[in-house]
């Protein structure tokens, strides 16, 4: 990866073939970000982008309780801890950093969720590709239960999950969590998994899909997300143009011993 020789602070970056593996690391926080993790993020998400060694990324947590949850409210407090800009006309959403689309990175993002995913993890869960998570895990998000307005992750998780059960989570903060059963049913994850398969399952799709072209793979992700913004005509013209400029660049570096006849697919 065009950063190996950064000394990560926060997280722990690996590669093999053209698999990344980013796992947040700060356990002892409850894997919660602060201001050095979005700064961490940002360059990732950047490098990746630039690296074309890199075709997929698993992005998970170190083992806990929690996958993460949210901001660090402590590391606020600390001196230089803050993580909005005072001036409230050049401040901006610091979780930005966090997200790959964000960041303009269409490499495909597999995430494995464990224990609690709350408030601020919706960053990482909003813009992942494919969100797999523990039959332990659980969802929510506690803003309104400290008096702050919930709007920004679940407004990014409305593209995820049917506007009722964002308003339930976003209305009832720290008194119901979502349990991973019903992350299923609603479409939040689209897997889950015991605890201690999870992380190869996220491998293992992360190279499924690392095998196949590279243009291709970036060219569907980068398509389907940027229609979120438009209309849906306008989207289906600019697709068009997509399969236009990918389709023969994807095709050329495609290798047929890579080919398979496909297996079902089934959710637990």
């Amino acid at each position: 990866m065009g950063e190996q020789g950064v000394q990560w602070q926060t997280v722990v970056v690996e590669q093999t073939d053209h698999v990344a593996t980013v796992t947040i690391n700060r356990p002892s926080a409850m894997n919660s970000f602060d201001k050095t993790m979005i700064a961490e993020f940002a360059t990732l998400w950047r490098g990746f982008a630039e690296d074309d060694t890199v075709h997929a990324i698993v992005l998970r947590a170190a083992p806990g309780r929690a996958f993460s949850t949210g901001v660090d409210v402590k590391a606020l407090a600390e001196p230089d801890g803050a993580i909005l800009h005072d001036n409230v006309w050049t401040a901006e959403d610091p979780g930005e950093a966090l997200g790959p689309k964000a960041n303009r990175c269409w490499k495909p993002v597999v995430c494995a969720v464990h224990g609690m995913a709350a408030g601020g993890a919706f960053y990482w869960l909003n813009e992942a590709d494919i969100l797999i998570c523990s039959e332990e895990a659980s969802f929510f998000d506690p803003h309104v239960t400290y008096g702050m307005t919930a709007a920004l992750e679940p407004i990014g998780a409305t593209y995820r999950m049917p506007l009722g059960d964002v308003l339930r989570m976003a209305l009832l903060g720290n008194d119901e969590r979502i349990a991973a059963a019903t992350a299923l049913r609603i479409g939040l994850v689209s897997e889950v998994l015991p605890l201690d398969a999870l992380w190869n399952r996220a491998d293992e799709l992360a190279r499924l899909i690392a095998a196949k072209p590279p243009a291709a793979i970036q060219g569907t992700v980068r398509a389907i997300w940027e229609s979120l913004d438009l209309t849906r005509s306008t989207a289906l013209k600019q697709g068009f143009r997509y399969c236009q400029v990918g389709n023969p660049v994807g095709e050329a570096q495609l290798n047929p011993a890579t080919l398979s006849g496909g297996r079902r697919y089934t959710t637990r």
